[in-house]
């Protein structure tokens, strides 16, 4: 599985020539950028990650507070500093960073600082694999969506559906189609406890948007949904009872 990584500067240049310098590897994703110590302690409650790619100086709070709020949490990321100032090493690595990249620096470089940071938190996972959210946490669920260079956290409530094809996901809201760095699978584990439906192996369906339960020609049932599109979804064969039964129907 390709480690999760979130990017952490206040400067858009920089985040993107670190996006690029982590484009090389593919064992690492990046599936989150913050641009402030507030965007990126958001996104650090929403999703798990495995890394944090992260400057020192920033509005409105520096890596080094962000660093020490992460040694509270059970199962923290592990932080690579990136930056100018060389002057934070020793307090950085007091907050067990994995390592300290002053600017500028390469991909031999970055690929050092990334195999210690992985083969680190590797062993602090073989030793005590605990979850940083519980499962049943009635805590509302968002899901991270890349918009230009923003991450927007979405609510639960404003996804219709989720759908899989060739290779991606995507959510269709309301009034856009979203592509997301999540397969179904994982879209699945995180709305569980919700008002989600695995109605078909390529969809997962808000019940809350459900307007119509029809039958289909092929003899299973198409969901029409209550959103501007009058969207249709499939249930296959094998959730068509499920999802009777969860309805009372």
């Amino acid at each position: 599985m390709r480690a999760r990584c979130l990017i952490v500067d206040d400067e858009a240049p920089a985040r993107a020539d670190l996006r690029y310098l982590l484009s090389r590897f593919d064992h690492v994703q990046v599936v989150g950028e913050a641009s402030n110590s507030e965007e990126a302690l958001l996104l650090l409650d929403s999703l798990d990650y495995d890394l944090v790619l992260m400057d020192i100086r920033m509005p409105g709070g520096t890596g080094l507070d962000i660093a020490r709020k992460l040694r509270e949490a059970a199962n923290p990321p592990r932080i690579i500093f990136t930056t100018a100032f060389p002057d934070y090493a020793v307090e950085a690595f007091d907050l067990d960073a994995a390592d300290y990249l002053v600017k500028p620096f390469d991909a031999e470089r970055l690929a050092r600082a990334l195999d210690r940071a992985l083969a680190s938190r590797a062993e602090e996972a073989d030793a005590q694999p605990v979850p940083r959210r519980s499962e049943g946490s009635e805590s509302p669920h968002r899901i991270p969506v890349h918009k230009g260079d923003r991450t927007v956290l979405l609510n639960e409530s404003s996804i219709v559906y989720a759908g899989a094809a060739r290779g991606y996901s995507y959510l269709q809201l309301a009034d856009e189609r979203v592509l997301v760095n999540f397969s179904l699978n994982e879209l699945e584990r995180r709305l569980r406890g919700s008002h989600f439906f695995r109605a078909h192996r390529s969809y997962l369906v808000n019940l809350d948007y459900v307007r119509e339960l029809a039958p289909d020609f092929r003899g299973t049932l198409m969901l029409l949904m209550d959103d501007p599109r009058k969207s249709r979804v499939e249930v296959s064969r094998r959730q068509a009872r499920e999802l009777r039964r969860v309805l009372g129907l």
